[in-house]
């Protein structure tokens, strides 16, 4: 049945469903206008920064006026549609912020179009992000409830290994597809595409290989999250991503071979590499 699917908590079941329902709009703009029609090309710094704003925005306003019938009764703090915001806010603030540089020295990926930047990375991949983090989360959400439901009568250790499996699966499709997605879109730009579609999207769903279990947990059982709680388990799976990112940069190096001048010594953090572009 479809409560296999669904989470138990109704603002919980109502969020998911709405941040499902709301994908198809931003994911339209984007894919569906802007890139086929090539939009973009007479697209400035403002255009960018719009298009991400539209994108994203939205999915904290309209839940604000579209109150579920679980939610009416709770207080703004403890909906779910809030606290995924926030969760998914942090997690993909430190993405940007920081592990785009890893895309930058580890990948060899860059941002060609025109637009304002922060740490050098454009504002409007912020927003996009958002949108984007929200839909394979709750992607993840429901099909890891499945999973379970169609497990439980296994021993722990068996359902462990479907749980990995599932999840690092997941992972990879999701980095593989949004790579693949974005691949009509020339100004985000590969030193060796073909390179970034095998390896790279491994790279990027070491993302996905933590936020996905741990992202789930929240109000998944009788316990409800308070915002603090939600705040700090965010940080704490960016933290681990973070370690495993820098790992790699260390132990594996890059992909690809990058130019001296772009490369991030051994010591110190791939962000803290002076870029040559204007930061």
């Amino acid at each position: 049945g479809k409560s296999l699917w669904l989470a138990a908590d109704g603002s919980k079941r109502w969020g998911e469903k709405f941040f499902l329902l709301y994908t198809p709009f931003w994911l339209t703009l984007c894919l569906g206008v802007v890139v086929p029609f090539k939009l973009y090309e007479s697209f400035t710094e403002l255009e960018y920064l719009v298009l991400g704003l539209v994108s994203t925005v939205p999915a904290f306003l309209i839940p604000l006026f579209l109150v579920g019938k679980a939610d009416s009764i709770r207080s703004l703090k403890d909906r779910y549609w809030v606290k995924a915001n926030v969760w998914i806010i942090i997690f993909s603030y430190v993405g940007n912020y920081f592990w785009t540089h890893y895309f930058f020295t580890v990948l060899g990926a860059s941002y060609t179009f025109p637009s304002w930047r922060m740490n050098n990375v454009p504002h409007t991949t912020f927003f996009l992000t958002h949108a984007c983090f929200l839909f394979y989360h709750m992607a993840s959400n429901m099909t890891l409830r499945r999973l379970r439901h169609s497990t439980a009568h296994l021993p722990q250790s068996i359902r462990w290994l479907f749980e990995a499996a599932w999840i690092l699966a997941l992972s990879y499709f999701i980095a593989y597809l949004e790579t693949l997605a974005i691949a009509n879109f020339p100004y985000y730009e590969f030193v060796d595409r073909d390179i970034m579609y095998t390896v790279g999207s491994l790279f990027y769903a070491i993302y996905f290989l933590v936020s996905f279990p741990m992202f789930s947990r929240i109000d998944e059982k009788a316990e409800k999250w308070d915002l603090p709680r939600v705040a700090v388990d965010a940080l704490g799976a960016a933290m681990l991503v973070t370690i495993i990112l820098d790992l790699w940069r260390i132990f594996l190096g890059p992909i690809i071979p990058i130019p001296e001048s772009r490369r991030c010594g051994q010591p110190g953090l791939a962000w803290f590499h002076a870029q040559n572009e204007s930061v």
